[in-house]
């Protein structure tokens, strides 16, 4: 979850607290990517640590895959730690990145590729791109190549499910029985006893979970760093952040490390990396894709969804993580994801948003990121679609975010067995949480009825059946960027970089990022395509005719 803590301010358009020179900074043009490093044995369970940092990025390096324990001081790398259930190093050339979701799935039950092919061409790709993108805190070798030949087994023997064999990661903030959960902390956290719903239903699907990946502290920030695991990078331009929290999730997708993956988005830590990644990430309704062990993470703003390069592939693993667990508070009626991405989407009204929620920053959106998103619903208007600029009542809904969103942050911090070794701006949001809870936070959630209704009208008195924003203000920040910051900082300097995100979390829609393009110095950038509740099918059949048009699967990133 990217917690950023908007207040509201009169829109006056200056810049009273820095915010938007900050945000500015944060996007300046980076230097050359650094080269990337010479691949190392593959196959391997664990996940080696991250070379030191160039002068340019973040000092901080990575925490091997099962290390679990504080990291060393900023810019001393760990010793690498193997992970007990670790496979023999192959000397083998890395594999090409791994086709896509539904590609896989088809090749799988066609008998052209086998499902231990798969799962070691992914952990191979993983440890060679480890030292460059740190994309994965937890690596499960051994038990995926294991499950892997059970579903060969079952696969020679006729069965079909719709993942059977196919290898995918999930977010650590998830939990996969056997590895811990550290949700981007540093320290010593136990083993989880059972799978999350989410993965037992991906496992269900026939799915082998080949690893969990990298998130900010507790999910917080739109960036994947920390003194817990090091810096994740982009794969697109390694001197930059591929956003967060999901960051692990978005550059192992992106960098074809595994077909689709698990995140999930409080915030708009979904969309955010996806956007800046090059990737589909389909936030669903609320309680689409279960929480559990968690009935209501962060105050109902959190939920799961997926990351992939295609719509197909994205709606394909979200009707298969999709589903309640019998605890869950809340429970949508059932959607049929991969249907509609087959769909036309019909000629629908589309509202063109530019002017993101109240905030303190003033920011809008930078240049090169309004003329995507403009070249964007050109594309709509030019596909039948009636492309219309507008304006949502947003009102101050921040005021409803910023309780819930600093609660649930002190929810998940008091849990943590050493509170010392959280970030600075951690324990700083767990004091605000902490006396925003209680009270607060229910008249924080009594006003969600009212925000329906109003932001509602968009679509049910003006007859928009889609609402486009940029996903973010800014292209993707530089790695590092963000250390000097203090708390006060960070959130501003957040919000000014992504403003337009955090508010469908609080209504508990649906939203799509879909692809933008690229900025001059060839960064990602997305835009949202948000519906009102239980709109994720209209959702994807239109962001599939976007992809059939400008075809954004077949642009790929320069990590091998």
């Amino acid at each position: 979850m990217s917690s950023a803590e908007p207040t509201e301010a009169d829109p006056t358009g200056e810049d009273p607290t820095g915010a938007a020179s900050v945000a500015a900074e944060l996007a300046a043009p980076a230097p050359a990517a650094p080269a990337p490093a010479a691949a190392g044995p593959t196959g391997a369970a664990s996940v080696a640590p991250a070379p030191a940092a160039s002068p340019a990025v973040s000092a901080a390096t990575a925490e091997p895959a099962g290390a679990g324990r504080p990291a060393t001081r900023p810019g001393r790398p760990a010793p690498a730690v193997r992970d007990p259930g670790r496979v023999a190093h192959r000397t083998a050339p890395v594999p090409p990145p791994l086709p896509g979701l539904a590609e896989s799935a088809r090749r799988l039950a066609e008998g052209a590729t086998t499902s231990t092919a798969l799962v070691a061409d992914a952990l191979a790709r993983i440890e060679a791109t480890q030292p460059t993108l740190n994309a994965f805190r937890h690596l499960r070798a051994e038990a995926a190549l294991a499950e892997a030949a059970e579903a060969d087994r079952r696969l020679a023997a006729g069965e079909r499910l719709p993942l059977l064999g196919v290898p995918v990661a999930v977010k650590d903030d998830t939990d996969v029985a056997g590895l811990p959960t550290h949700f981007g902390c540093a320290g010593e956290r136990p083993p989880a006893t059972a799978d999350s719903e989410a993965v037992r239903r991906l496992r269900a699907a026939g799915a082998v979970v080949v690893g969990k990946t990298n998130s900010c502290e507790l999910g917080q920030w739109p960036f994947t760093e920390g003194p817990g695991f090091g810096a994740t990078r982009n794969p697109w331009n390694t001197a930059h952040t591929p956003g967060g929290s999901s960051g692990g999730s978005a550059a192992a997708v992106a960098a074809g490390l595994v077909p689709a993956a698990l995140g999930s988005d409080g915030a708009g830590s979904v969309r955010i990396p996806a956007a800046w990644t090059h990737l589909v990430g389909i936030k669903p309704q609320r309680g689409r894709v279960s929480v559990h062990p968690h009935s209501d993470a962060f105050q109902g703003l959190t939920v799961n969804g997926p990351l992939a390069r295609t719509v197909a592939d994205a709606a394909l693993l979200l009707d298969a993580a999709a589903g309640p667990h019998p605890e869950d508070l809340h429970r949508p009626p059932a959607v049929r994801a991969a249907e509609a991405a087959r769909r036309d989407p019909g000629r629908l009204r589309v509202a063109l948003a530019w002017r993101p929620p109240l905030t303190l920053t003033g920011a809008g959106p930078d240049p090169e990121v309004r003329r995507a998103v403009a070249a964007l619903a050109e594309t709509l208007a030019r596909l039948g679609h009636h492309v219309e600029e507008a304006r949502p009542r947003y009102g101050l809904i921040g005021l409803a975010f910023v309780p819930r969103a600093t609660a649930g942050i002190a929810e998940f911090a008091a849990r943590h067995p050493e509170p010392a070794l959280l970030d600075p701006r951690t324990r700083s949001a767990l004091r605000t949480g902490t006396r925003l809870g209680g009270r607060a936070v229910r008249a924080a959630r009594a006003r969600e009825v009212r925000q329906h209704r109003r932001i509602g009208a968009l679509f049910d008195a003006s007859g928009f059946d889609v609402l486009l924003t940029p996903t973010t203000a800014a292209p993707p920040p530089r790695i590092g960027r963000f250390d000097e910051l203090n708390a006060w900082r960070t959130d501003l300097a957040m919000t000014a970089a992504c403003p337009y995100a955090w508010p469908w979390n609080v209504l508990g829609w649906p939203g799509v990022n879909v692809p933008a393009g690229f900025t001059r110095s060839g960064l990602p950038v997305g835009a949202q395509l948000l519906g009102p509740s239980r709109a994720e099918e209209r959702l994807i059949a239109l962001a599939a005719q976007l992809e059939d048009d400008l075809r954004w699967d077949e642009h790929r990133p320069p990590i091998p």
